[in-house]
């Protein structure tokens, strides 16, 4: 049978909850298959994430992997396209870590691509009904860190991967501020493992056929 691992984080910032873990437990509720879906909250820390991380891989062996993180500042949800190997912490994360310029894995490569169907993901978000958008850089945080450690543990093999950001839900931000209901971020992260496990080739950027 077909294994899906899908994450999210865990609260930080001084928030009580994460909008990614929020997204990540209603798809839960809802899969019904045929794949097993197999979910994990890690904690945003540099360290911790990509330490758990692994051990989920190695332990459940999935055929696809979607790691969730939570972007503030949109009302639209973002469909990673590529990681890079530097750190950047504007914060510390959860265990007080702040690196600056080092990067995520030395002697890396610069960069992984998602292997995720990206803009079929993104147009199977679409379709749904939520705000979507294809999104070039996933930051310099824990999210783009945990996102470049998944693509190297990964790279070279048959296993899908890649990362999805959800804004904060309307109760995590100021009135006025950009935010997202979660039944409509778990909608979209719904339609990109689904999309993730149908697509065997992206669509085309222009054309939104099959390449």
């Amino acid at each position: 049978m077909t294994r899906v691992l899908l994450t999210g984080f865990g609260p930080f910032e001084g928030q009580t909850v994460n909008a990614s873990w929020l997204a990540v437990r209603e798809v839960a509720a809802w899969w019904t298959g045929p794949a097993e879906l197999e979910v994990r909250e890690l904690p945003v820390s540099f360290r911790g994430a990509r330490q758990q991380l692994r051990v989920a891989v190695a332990e459940l062996e999935p055929d696809l992997v979607v790691c969730v993180g939570e972007a503030g500042g949109t009302s639209a949800v973002r469909v990673e396209r590529v990681a890079v190997n530097v750190i950047d912490a504007r914060i510390p994360d959860v265990d007080g870590s702040a690196p600056v310029d080092v990067p995520v894995i030395a002697g890396a490569p610069a960069a992984f691509f998602s292997t995720l169907p990206v803009k079929a993901g993104v147009a199977a978000v679409r379709d749904a009904g939520v705000p979507v958008e294809v999104s070039n850089t996933a930051g310099l945080f824990v999210c783009n860190a945990t996102f470049y450690a998944l693509q190297h543990l990964l790279a070279g093999t048959a296993v899908r991967s890649g990362f999805v950001h959800v804004p904060r839900t309307r109760a995590q931000v100021r009135d006025g501020e950009p935010a997202l209901d979660t039944v409509d971020a778990a909608t979209a992260v719904l339609a990109v493992l689904r999309a993730s496990l149908s697509t065997t080739t992206d669509l085309r950027a222009s054309e939104g056929t099959l390449a």
